[in-house]
């Protein structure tokens, strides 16, 4: 694998090769089989392109995107449609990430807009509500949307392995065989925004890293978008080790669900500690998801009402 730069100065050419929300290169991407990081210029309107893939890939895309500037040198600015401005790393207009297939992701309901308006503002976001809420998806398409602008050079996503009420004990196999079952729901939103080759790649190359929150321990991470899962199954103690990883040009989102502790000892969940400690720091935001919000299959939400219901009625009882 191999990166080559390109640089575009003007507008003209910026449309002629982004497109309106980057829709003609991810085309590009597509068809071509490389990927290509956009930096933007603060101080004026045009970007460095970052073409990576295999030495032939890249010089064939390097050499497509050259004739297209060809053709286009004396297009006017002002004849090209031109997406509207937003801060460097916001979501273009409602779109989160534009998967290399499927339809792009949303934000679905008023809180989802809330959490990844809240992604996007802030270093530090802790997300809590049921199942099927969007909590992890949205964040990794979060994540991937602030790689494709430049504002972190890789993803970390981690979770702490604890068993949902099973004991499954001995795992054979090497470390990555022994932790893959865990951390599976991650590996999933990847493989539906990335597809297979992707994610195989940046993972090798170390642009995704998914790890056990064990291994977090001694590690400052910068530039990086860091998401810590099923937050809810940590203690205290992890809690606090994992939030002072954080290193420079880094953001963080902690995801988790209360009522699905388990942990031995219920009441020394660290995504409830850390909640009541930070609730009054200006710098975090906190996004509470509720039954309502939830957007798989409709009986998903009747499901976690009638949980809810049972435990409040038996809590009173």
């Amino acid at each position: 694998m191999v990166t080559k730069k390109l640089r575009l100065d003007d507008a003209s050419q910026v449309i002629a090769i982004l497109g309106v929300q980057d829709a003609k290169l991810r085309q590009l991407e597509r068809e071509l089989g490389i990927e290509i990081f956009v930096r933007h210029d603060a101080q004026g309107e045009g970007v460095d392109l970052s073409v990576r893939g295999t030495v032939s890939k890249v010089d064939k895309a390097l050499a497509r995107i050259r004739n297209i500037l060809s053709g286009s040198e004396h297009a006017k600015p002002e004849a090209c449609e031109k997406p509207a401005s937003r801060p460097r790393g916001a979501p273009p207009e409602d779109i989160i990430y534009r998967p290399a297939e499927g339809k792009p992701v949303r934000a679905r309901n008023a809180v989802q807009k809330e959490y990844i308006d809240a992604i996007f503002s802030h270093d530090l976001v802790l997300a809590t509500g049921p199942a099927g809420t969007g909590k992890t998806f949205l964040a990794v398409a979060a994540a991937l949307r602030a790689m494709e602008t430049s504002m972190v050079e890789r993803i970390v996503l981690t979770r702490p392995i604890v068993e949902a009420g099973e004991r499954l004990g001995f795992l054979p196999g090497d470390l990555h065989e022994k932790v893959h079952p865990y951390l599976r729901p991650l590996y999933d939103a990847f493989y539906m925004m990335l597809g297979a080759d992707r994610l195989r790649s940046w993972r090798d190359d170390g642009v995704v890293e998914i790890v056990p929150l064990a291994y977090m321990r001694g590690r400052t991470l910068e530039n990086s978008f860091i998401i810590l899962d099923e937050a809810q199954n940590t203690v205290p103690e992890q809690m606090k080790m994992f939030l002072t990883r954080m290193g420079l040009n880094s953001k963080v989102v902690i995801t988790g669900d209360v009522t699905q502790i388990d942990l031995k000892d219920k009441n020394q969940s660290g995504l409830v500690h850390a909640m009541r400690v930070l609730r009054r720091v200006q710098a975090v935001k906190l996004v509470n998801f509720k039954n309502e919000d939830v957007v798989r299959h409709p009986l998903v939400m009747e499901i976690v009402k009638a949980y809810d219901d049972w435990e409040s009625a038996a809590h009173f009882s």
